[in-house]
């Protein structure tokens, strides 16, 4: 990972959101490719993860709204690179493999990509998040015509195109109200297998029934949202010509 400050250059931007993530972000900051930059979004974490991300050499950003959505749209608008990249930042997805998800958009050949979970253990993805998950896979399906199966939080897009989704949900249901906007909007949509470790730490959402069953209930809202027209996703030229 190279020394990042607000005006470095960078190829892509990886947001990472970030709550008490002190024990994870070792190994994941040393994860982030060569050349990318990393965004740690600190959203109120008490365990000094915000200084240990800085001395790691990641730019942090300072989010006090509480919420996944509010991190993540922080770390959105302070984004500079024409891609971005979002990926959980407690090491149970692997930011060496943001190359192989956001591969699809910096080739032109996608406009969102989504890592596609696949549990490398039985404790990684507890059985009641899975369930939800699954549920909310077909309510998708229904609402866009998406054929996908998770709502993976790794995932790939142009920051440009992703800030003209205006997107408002500052809580759970951040993930897929992009998903579902983008699809509005006629998106060419993925997803790619990536492994799926257990975390480390205690999840602050999939970790107990209660917070599982919030995160439904905010995407039940996002996915009760009546049908808007979202803008395309602007031309972009790649190298090797196309969009």
């Amino acid at each position: 990972m190279i020394e990042t400050s607000p005006s470095t250059p960078a190829r892509v931007d990886v947001v990472l959101p970030c709550l008490d993530e002190a024990e994870a972000l070792p190994w994941v900051l040393d994860r982030i490719p060569a050349g990318w930059r990393a965004i740690v979004v600190d959203n109120g974490s008490t365990d000094g993860s915000a200084n240990l991300a800085r001395d790691l050499g990641a730019y942090v950003v300072h989010e006090p709204r509480r919420g996944f959505g509010a991190a993540c749209h922080a770390g959105l608008t302070a984004a500079t690179a024409d891609v971005v990249c979002f990926c959980d930042c407690d090491a149970s997805l692997d930011p060496a493999l943001l190359p192989e998800v956001a591969g699809p958009v910096l080739d032109g050949s996608a406009d969102l990509v989504l890592g596609r979970r696949r549990p490398t253990s039985l404790g990684a993805w507890p059985v009641h998040a899975r369930l939800a998950n699954l549920e909310l896979a077909r309510l998708i399906r229904r609402r866009t015509g998406l054929r996908l199966h998770d709502l993976g939080p790794m995932r790939a897009a142009r920051r440009e195109a992703l800030q003209a989704l205006d997107l408002t949900d500052r809580r759970s249901g951040y993930p897929l109200q992009m998903v579902v906007r983008a699809a509005e909007a006629g998106w060419r949509v993925t997803e790619t297998d990536v492994p799926y470790h257990p975390r480390t730490g205690r999840s602050k959402v999939t970790g107990t029934w209660r917070g599982t069953w919030q995160a439904v209930r905010d995407m039940r809202a996002v996915l009760g949202e009546r049908v808007v027209t979202a803008p395309a996703v602007p031309a972009t030229t790649v190298p090797g010509g196309g969009r």
